[in-house]
């Protein structure tokens, strides 16, 4: 073997590492993030969570893949760790369809239609259909499956490449003399477990074997302990996902990592007993690429049926291995949520977009849940209620720290231009949402300061607050509808109302200096009163902001003046209707 077949391999394997990431990544956002919610909503059963776990790895083409997302949902919450063992049970049986798809370059046939099955074949179409998708497709899924199409066919084309550069081989002694050595059992299932670690996919390596066979220097005997040590060593990446994940996430890694070690243990002990009663005839002839694909499905089928009644065990011996410590420190459910935002799932970004809504969602309940509760302590003000305001502004503080580290690390991922607009609206909308909470907290700081007063609007003027005050949580209500559901139609009626809300502002002020001049208030109960409609009047304005993001990120626009300068043109009779409809609406006594 020369230099120049040397460079062959090593480039063919590159293409075929490459080709699986790309096929891999094409299929991961064409599902868009639809297998991944599948694993989250997951229910308890082993036997569905197996399934679940083979279905999702057989989609995106990757074991590890799977497990690591696992490990972030056991992480995060989402998943317990009982239900992490059927579906990383499942995700070893989902891997195996890579092999019986590099199996097919082994067809042989003069037949015309059973040529085509042939991956030589049926690649360079293909390609083609590929790179016309890639070129000429308008459609961000057409362009993915253009991706789909072309990681396949380089991956095809990387094996036929490894292929050829090792058939020399079969003539060199030295080669079959070191292939000799890996009959030994456990030097065999050493050598597999090194290079699956080291490629981090069993898929490749297993593919590599199945490449090498062209040889025909590699033996059933031989590629058995090689494929029960790629079993192992496909361990390495969720072992190495977990390191800084909490307890439950580290443990989900070691089921993986006993699930395979145990299941291989007892698969060789059971089968070479077997042999040396027996005799398995097939022991030393050559494998192909079929058989070796035959052999990975048996074992992890053989596995997963044999360990599955014993997953409860599984489970404690990963406890037993990572232990609880002495005091564990309690969870909030802010702190659950942030969780959703693992940095394991920034390799499935629809996903991690997934999740990122999710958090979003809640920080804009919880500054609408602290308005709530701020309005209601200007007539009946109480510690605990003041206490809560002040509770929930942090925890939207906390929303918006963790979600603009977060989105800032998934704005640099390749996403689609749906999530990228999405990506681009909670980026905005977080800074709008944190803003309202502060503002609730300059609200019941009003209140506290009426209250360590003894202080008391009249009846009259709580009667003009309770209008701005229920405008005012309307038109929240209606901006965190237009945020939630990317209601473009809704969004119209948010600024008409923002603008009614500026008009009721002046006039409680107003109306103010009158009753000032009658002697029926003070001017300290005045300052009071600037501050709540003031705060008030602000909200409404971040509101507004919420609703023109939602209209102008989709269009590529953000230019906030320019729009709103269009909207309130004396000629948008829309918007003046609108407008006048919402005056009718909130009347002042």
């Amino acid at each position: 073997m020369d230099f120049f077949s040397i460079l062959t391999l090593v480039g063919g394997l590159a293409l075929f590492l490459y080709g699986m990431n790309v096929m891999g990544d094409g299929l991961a956002k064409v599902s868009g993030g639809k297998m991944e919610r599948i694993l989250e909503t997951l229910t308890s059963n082993p036997l569905k969570a197996v399934g679940l776990g083979a279905a999702v790895t057989a989609v995106i083409q990757s074991s590890s893949a799977t497990t690591v997302m696992v490990v972030g949902f056991v992480n995060s919450g989402i998943m317990k760790l009982s239900q992490a063992v059927g579906v990383i049970m499942g995700a070893n049986i989902g891997t195996t369809i890579t092999s019986w798809i590099l199996s097919l370059s082994g067809i042989q046939s003069d037949n015309f239609f059973i040529q085509l099955f042939k991956p030589s074949t049926f690649s360079p179409v293909l390609a083609i259909v590929g790179v016309a998708f890639l070129m000429f497709a308008k459609s961000e899924k057409k362009k993915d499956i253009g991706m789909i199409f072309i990681g396949f066919a380089v991956l095809m084309f990387g094996m036929e490449s490894m292929s050829s550069a090792v058939k020399p081989l079969a003539d060199v002694p030295e080669f079959t003399g070191i292939l000799t050595q890996f009959s030994n059992p456990i030097l065999g299932m050493i050598a597999g477990t090194v290079l699956t670690a080291v490629i981090q996919s069993s898929s490749a390596s297993v593919g590599i074997l199945q490449a090498l066979c062209v040889t025909g220097a590699v033996s059933f005997d031989v590629a058995i302990p090689i494929i029960m040590g790629q079993n192992i060593g496909t361990c390495v990446t969720a072992l190495l996902s977990a390191v800084g994940a909490n307890k439950n996430a580290k443990r989900a890694a070691m089921v993986h990592l006993y699930f395979n070690v145990i299941g291989t243990v007892t698969f060789m002990i059971l089968f070479y007993a077997l042999n040396s009663f027996i005799h398995f005839g097939f022991m030393g002839h050559a494998a192909n690429a079929a058989g070796i694909a035959i052999v990975h499905t048996t074992f992890n089928v053989f596995a997963t049926l044999v360990l599955l009644p014993f997953s409860r065990g599984l489970e404690k011996l990963a406890t037993l291995t990572i232990r609880d410590k002495e005091e564990e420190a309690k969870t909030s459910p802010q702190d659950i949520q942030t969780q959703l935002l693992d940095v394991r799932f920034l390799d499935k970004p629809a996903f991690a977009m997934e999740q990122s809504r999710h958090v979003v969602d809640s920080m804009a309940r919880d500054a609408q849940e602290s308005l709530r509760k701020a309005l209601s302590l200007i007539d009946n003000y109480d510690e605990k209620g003041a206490e809560d305001v002040v509770s929930l502004e942090d925890h939207v503080d906390r929303y918006e720290d963790a979600l603009g580290t977060y989105l800032v690390k998934l704005s640099q991922k390749d996403l689609n231009q749906k999530d990228s607009h999405d990506l681009s609206i909670m980026l905005h909308c977080i800074g709008d949402f944190e803003r309202i909470s502060d503002h609730a907290v300059n609200i019941m700081q009003s209140a506290k300061e009426m209250y360590a007063k003894n202080m008391k609007f009249s009846d009259k003027a709580i009667q003009e607050l309770h209008v701005i005050a229920k405008a005012v949580e309307d038109i929240f209500d209606s901006a965190y509808k237009v945020f939630a559901g990317q209601d473009q139609e809704l969004a119209k009626s948010v600024e008409p109302l923002e603008q009614v809300i500026d008009e009721l502002n002046m006039e409680l002020k107003a109306r103010h200096i009158r009753r000032l001049r009658e002697g029926k208030c003070t001017i300290e109960q005045g300052f009071v009163l600037s501050d709540i409609t003031t705060s008030l009047e602000r909200i409404a304005d971040h509101c507004s902001n919420i609703a023109v993001c939602i209209t102008q990120v989709p269009d590529d626009a953000f230019d906030t003046h320019s729009y709103l300068e269009h909207m309130k043109r004396e000629d948008n009779s829309e918007f003046q209707r609108v407008m006048e409809l919402s005056r009718s609406h909130y009347q002042l006594p």
